[in-house]
């Protein structure tokens, strides 16, 4: 039985004991944007103003639950493309064989994969941005 209960509880600080305690006073708008930031950012205020005061006052603070919602739709729409590009491209090579390709197929096809592209390096660029700025 004394086992389990040194078992059960909270689990130990890394850094040790936080003993210290500050007392801090919040105009009606300051405390509503903090209370805003922290449902935003999906963390507790005492973990935000630590974050902010403590480690970097110009530090972004991302909701990272919000943000893997937002990655995974992004994904699954990436692959919804690459299946469109695909089934494009099956079509073009069918009626490549029968040699009857619309040269505006063609070129529409190289315009579409071009944009697809383009947006896929300007998400790549985004994400290492976030990366980047989580890592901080």
């Amino acid at each position: 039985m004394a086992d389990q209960k040194k078992l059960s509880g909270r689990p130990k600080l890394k850094d040790g004991r936080r003993v210290k305690k500050l007392d801090i006073r919040f105009t009606q708008e300051e405390y509503d944007l903090i209370v805003a930031m922290e449902n935003e950012f999906g963390i507790s205020k005492t973990e935000l103003l630590r974050m902010r005061v403590l480690n970097d006052a110009n530090k972004t603070v991302v909701n990272a639950a919000e943000l893997l919602k937002l990655l995974d739709k992004t994904g699954a729409e990436l692959g919804r493309s690459g299946n469109n590009i695909n089934q494009l491209a099956r079509h073009a090579n069918t009626l490549r064989l029968k040699g009857d390709v619309p040269l505006q197929i063609i070129v529409s096809f190289e315009q579409l994969m071009g944009k697809y592209i383009l947006n896929q390096r300007s998400l790549e660029t985004a994400l290492r941005k976030i990366i980047r700025l989580m890592g901080k």
